[in-house]
């Protein structure tokens, strides 16, 4: 249940702070007060798509805060998948800032924004005026009956065998081509790999050969390097090297040594010293005569080297992506001369899934069945509740193709007078009717809806009288079982709050200020009033606004008592 809403400079609100309470929560205030905003704000928080836009004027940045005071199993299970740690309260905080960037949080833990917004799916619906809109279009009816249903695991299932169909179906038709494109595909793949093959491409061939070219041209230096080197270690005819003169060193310490005994193994020392400088300076040589390089040899390093280079923008960049692309053309070239055999299994395993896909199809078609009967009678009960008696609501199932949902065809028809056969909602249903017949088919998924918060959006649009009376205590209803927060202009529903928002602007400094008032009894006589007759508001207007109230607060009584005073 959400708890509490903080909001920080989000478009006009510069801060506020609703209190939200268990049962029906309402929330009314003049059009262009901030009802929207609050909604946007905890859209905001809930992780779903928003912009700086939102950022009230002047500031550099815009928070939200949501706070739960319990959750569902759901939502328990998500945060230990995340490793957050549970607490007696749920605490989700967005921030964006002018350059638009995205703070998140749960329970103090930083998340994604699509982290946010999953877990913000399992805490609140909203249902807005767009649900209805959501009424016209037949391709997502089939969504309703899948959620009474419960047919999660059944549509997983037909999907799995339906996307297999699917793979299996174009793997065939790949290489069901004519004779002489396979023709063709094999004279291409069979250049392919004669080409790479001649090549005898080895991996690191590349590097070995730069390495190789780079020698060649810079023999002459290290040549030099190397002579000069073994000069300095092993002498010239003009003076002596280093290996000499430290046997010389050694012989002299040594006949020191005989006096100080200390110093026999730095005459050690030195004479090792000069054995390692006589065998380095014999690498040294030795390195140096294999430097007569043949200039051939430099000229075949780049030629080759020429040669993966061309192949390697032909068939990858590194000599393992060549081989990787010979291995796979060789694997092309075998499919397309084993193809028949290929397409035999193909064909048996499209077989096999077809009669699967079907059958899951027909199980899941079954399911839809079950639950469209039962859905439009308990819709139909529903709307006859909210004065439309006469309602004919109609679930059409109709066979159909195999798609990503399964095989049906479903559209929800609607009759609204006695003897009109029933048609397309979008043909018939008025602005009003909608809000009813969206409301009818909430309270009726409501009960399996593992969601404990529930939020409607001006749902009321285009209902009044007496309808609105009903829409009322429909929406109480709900609450029993659902923490509702409900956007209206209607004093027939406010009238029915477990607690009753107000939300206010007003100008200070040359600046909108948006304010949120949880009203008392008189507050409330008072903002009924007001919804009624406007801002003028007389004694009479205040006394049938009280007794509004009273004849809400014995319906409220008797939903209590029915329900098992669960609100």
């Amino acid at each position: 249940m959400l708890c509490e809403l903080t909001i920080e400079n989000v478009a006009i609100i510069e801060s506020a702070s609703l209190r939200l309470h268990p049962g029906l929560n309402i929330l009314t205030g003049e059009t262009g007060a901030g009802k929207s905003i609050i909604l946007d704000s905890l859209n905001m928080a809930l992780g779903q798509r928003t912009s700086r836009e939102l950022l009230r004027s002047g500031a550099d940045r815009a928070q939200v805060t949501a706070v739960f005071s319990s959750y569902g199993a759901r939502a328990r299970e998500m945060l230990k998948t995340l490793e957050i740690d549970e607490e007696d309260e749920l605490i989700l905080h967005r921030r964006i800032t002018s350059d638009g960037r995205n703070s998140c949080r749960i329970n103090g833990v930083p998340v994604s924004v699509s982290v946010l917004r999953e877990l913000g799916e399992q805490l609140v619906n909203i249902h807005g005026q767009h649900d209805s809109q959501a009424l016209f279009s037949p391709e997502n009816h089939y969504l309703y009956l899948d959620a009474l249903a419960g047919n999660r695991a059944l549509l997983d299932s037909y999907a799995e065998a339906y996307h297999a169909l699917q793979r299996a179906k174009r793997e065939l038709a790949s290489l069901e081509t004519d004779e002489s494109e396979k023709a063709r595909q094999l004279d291409m793949l069979q250049f392919q790999i004669d080409e790479l093959e001649s090549a005898d491409i080895r991996p690191g061939e590349r590097e070995e050969l730069q390495q190789k070219i780079a020698l060649y041209r810079n023999s002459a230096d290290v040549l030099s390097s190397l002579s000069a080197a073994y000069g300095a270690l092993n002498g010239t005819d003009s003076e002596e090297g280093g290996a000499a003169l430290l046997e010389e060193a050694a012989r002299h310490v040594s006949t020191a040594a005989e006096y100080f005994p200390h110093l026999q193994s730095v005459a050690e020392f030195l004479e090792s010293a000069a054995l390692e400088a006589k065998e380095y300076a014999s690498d040294l040589r030795d390195t140096a005569e294999q430097l007569d390089l043949d200039p051939r040899e430099l000229q075949n390093a780049e030629d080759r080297l020429d040669v993966l280079y061309r192949l390697s923008r032909k068939y990858g960049e590194t000599e393992e992506d060549m081989l990787a692309f010979l291995e796979e053309a060789e694997e092309k070239a075998r499919r397309i001369l084993h193809a028949d055999e290929q397409i035999a299994l193909l064909q048996q395993e499209i077989r096999t899934l077809t009669e699967q896909t079907q059958k899951r199809a027909a199980a899941l078609s079954e399911s839809r069945r079950v639950a469209g009967e039962r859905f439009s009678r308990d819709v139909c009960r529903e709307l006859s509740f909210l004065d439309m008696p006469n309602v004919r609501f109609v679930v059409l199932q109709e066979p159909a193709s195999f798609g990503a949902t399964g095989a049906d065809r479903i559209e929800f028809l609607l009759s609204a007078n006695a003897g009109e056969p029933p048609r397309p909602l979008s043909k018939i249903a008025s602005g009003g009717e909608l809000s009813r017949i969206m409301l009818s088919i909430k309270n009726v998924l409501s009960s399996g809806d593992p969601v404990d918060t529930l939020i409607f959006d001006e749902i009321d649009a285009g209902v009044s009288g007496r309808a609105a009376e009903k829409v009322g205590q429909k929406l109480y209803e709900v609450s029993a079982e659902h923490q509702v927060i409900c956007v209206t202009h209607l004093s027939q529903i406010a009238v029915l709050a477990d607690a009753h928002l107000r939300i206010s602007k007003s100008v200070r400094d040359g600046k909108t200020y948006t304010e949120v008032e949880t009203l008392d009894d008189a507050g409330r006589a008072e903002e009924i009033a007001r919804i009624g007759s406007g801002s003028e508001i007389t004694a009479l207007q205040l006394q049938n606004a009280e007794a509004l109230l009273q004849s809400a607060a014995a319906f409220r009584k008797s939903v209590r008592e029915r329900k098992g005073d669960t609100i």
